[in-house]
């Protein structure tokens, strides 16, 4: 119906808005006082018709994107794939419209994503982190009561009092004889990891994760491992609530994948070859303990930190080196003797070189 070059402005400001409001509340009759001094249509056209249909085009494309909350310090983002989508872009374009930088800055801190305004098929971005540092926690408190248990009637009793602090009625109901009065076992938890939490909706997690129990039975103890997963329900104020009792499950196993080891191409000479061997046998050895003003004789970028450590440099394993243009991509093991602990460590690098007046690391890859 529109021309939406024509009216990208527009859609840049509903692009802008939208998240931070409703379909109503965007309607021109409660915008037109905060747009109407930034947006000008030519005459015999309606700014309040082009704004209505942009705004109900907006809700209609995104009322079917389905955001993604995914576990600790994770995120899970769909990227616009045309060229119009770039903030950049946008911004140069209200620049020369002239909006001022605090307008701008308010369409950029306000927005939940990246404008694009070209594309009537474009992908929005969104991104949200859920940490689940809490609800890990959560279960790890739960399962060394759930797990450990006593033969005398008292400590189980007291056992069951703890465990309304995390079971539901029902719950608490169903697990009552879970352990017997004259039960032969007793058992400590002494390890616990979590291995994935999964969200299953808004407030609904399961929590898949291992419990080590030492197990007493007579004069004799051992050690087991177990895996379940369980389900936990995060209210809006962050309480939780266990809602599925623990159930067998198994634990992530080793995967079969084994990298491509890379060979040198040959698109480096000998004589070259040994140059940078003799340069990163000098940095290696100075690596360990080198200060940061020691470090930028070698390095640029800030490619590699300061580490600081009680290293003896040993050798290069199996350097690998291919060049592109004037810069080299090594990929190399270094082997030391850590002074404190007495082992072979070994590191492993990808480095990329460029040689000026002489050879510096400009990137760790």
């Amino acid at each position: 119906m529109y021309d939406d070059k024509k009216f990208n402005s527009i859609i840049g400001m509903i692009d802008a808005f939208a998240p931070k409001s409703n379909k109503e509340g965007m309607q021109f009759s409660n915008m037109k006082d905060y747009i109407t001094p930034f947006i000008q249509v030519e005459e015999g056209e309606n700014l309040e018709e082009i704004w209505n249909y942009y705004v109900e085009r907006y809700y209609e494309r995104n009322k079917k994107i389905n955001i993604v909350k995914i576990g600790q310090n994770q995120q899970n983002i769909e990227l616009a794939t045309d060229s119009g989508s770039s903030w950049k872009i946008y911004e140069r374009k209200l620049i020369q419209q002239k909006w001022t930088s605090e307008s701008i800055n308010t369409i950029r801190e306000s927005s939940k994503e990246i404008l694009s305004y070209s594309n009537d098929d474009r992908q929005i971005i969104e991104k949200q982190v859920v940490d689940t540092n809490s609800i890990e926690s959560f279960v790890e408190s739960f399962s060394k009561e759930y797990f450990s248990w006593q033969q005398s009637q008292d400590s189980q009793t007291s056992r069951n009092e703890r465990l309304k602090n995390y079971l539901t009625e029902n719950l608490q109901q169903l697990n009552t004889e879970m352990v017997r009065s004259d039960i032969p076992t007793s058992s400590i938890v002494n390890s616990f990891q979590v291995w994935s939490v999964t969200q299953n909706n808004e407030n609904v997690y399961d929590v898949l994760f291992s419990v080590g129990q030492q197990i007493t039975e007579g004069e004799n103890k051992k050690n087991i491992i177990s895996t379940y997963t369980v389900t936990v329900y995060v209210d809006e104020a962050g309480n939780m609530v266990i809602i599925k009792n623990p159930t067998i499950n198994s634990k992530p196993q080793k995967s079969n994948y084994e990298p491509v080891l890379s060979d040198s191409d040959g698109t480096v000479d000998a004589v070259t070859t040994e140059e940078i061997n003799s340069f990163l046998d000098t940095f290696f050895k100075l690596y360990p303990t080198a200060t940061e003003k020691e470090l930028s004789y070698y390095v640029s970028n800030q490619a590699l930190d300061v580490v600081n450590k009680d290293y003896v440099f040993v050798e290069l394993v199996n350097p690998v080196y291919t060049q592109t243009d004037n810069q080299m991509t090594v990929t190399v093991t270094v082997k030391y003797l850590d002074k404190e602990t007495k082992v072979t460590q070994l590191s492993q690098f990808e480095l990329t070189l460029q040689k000026n007046e002489n050879w510096k690391i400009i990137k760790n890859i």
